[in-house]
């Protein structure tokens, strides 16, 4: 059986967003053996609010980020990471000025100098 693993995010309601979310936090929840009120104490929430969230029920933020911390999930994060992308014209400008031989030791060596 093949696993369909990309969603078409752009496509889903905020519901269906949502909803994708909520099952994430109770598979990730089960998979660590964990029930919904030790992840309640844990991220020092009430233990309603996993379970809304895992019927698909809007949260709040802070609590998402709650869950996740004891989860020891908060990876899914790293997606957000914003990397700044060079255009070709600054790529270009850039290699230009880069070095392509060195200098040598700008030091003075008494002993290697000539006296003449």
């Amino acid at each position: 059986m093949m696993v369909k693993t990309n969603k078409n995010w752009v496509a889903m309601t905020d519901d269906a967003i949502i909803m994708e979310l909520g099952i994430f936090i109770k598979k990730s929840r089960i998979a660590k053996n964990k029930t919904q009120a030790e992840i309640a104490t844990n991220a020092g929430i009430n233990r309603w609010t996993i379970s809304q969230i895992e019927n698909g029920e809007a949260i709040n933020l802070n609590s998402l980020i709650q869950i996740l911390r004891a989860l020891d999930a908060l990876h899914v994060f790293n997606t957000f990471t914003f990397q700044e992308q060079l255009s070709p014209l600054e790529a270009v400008k850039l290699k230009k000025k880069e070095r392509k031989r060195a200098r040598g030791s700008s030091t003075n060596n008494s002993a290697t100098q000539s006296d003449w």
